[in-house]
């Protein structure tokens, strides 16, 4: 499976972005997906996650509220809608596939696609 994360950018305080995660290489809906992101110096933590079908989803106790995590398997794409962005935000944001449930856990996913930045200017 081969991820392409992409909708990074740089944005004030407050704002808003929407990352978009695209698959390829595998069926899109056997794998549960999630969204974790590494700041600079720090090690990379979880954000969010989706269940297969989007029925089930969880959220790191620092973006809930404020992130929303989705998917279209028709586009073979999740997304991340990230609004009321603080400048703690910033780091380099990741998606990852695994099979079966949703994970909090970074060992427990398989495939990763590259980051993609956002900085968010106080």
């Amino acid at each position: 499976v081969q991820l392409q994360a992409s909708g990074g950018g740089l944005v004030q305080a407050g704002g808003s972005l929407r990352l978009s995660c695209a698959a390829s290489g595998g069926t899109f809906s056997s794998y549960a997906m999630g969204w974790f992101r590494q700041a600079p110096g720090k090690e990379r933590e979880f954000v969010a996650a989706i269940s297969r079908f989007g029925g089930t989803t969880i959220y790191a106790d620092s973006v809930k509220g404020r992130f929303t995590v989705s998917r279209d398997n028709a586009k073979n794409t999740v997304y991340l809608l990230m609004n009321s962005l603080k400048p703690e935000d910033t780091a380099d944001y990741y998606c990852a596939t695994r099979r079966g449930g949703v994970s909090d856990l970074e060992k427990q996913y398989h495939f990763w696609g590259q980051g993609t930045q956002v900085t968010v200017s106080s």
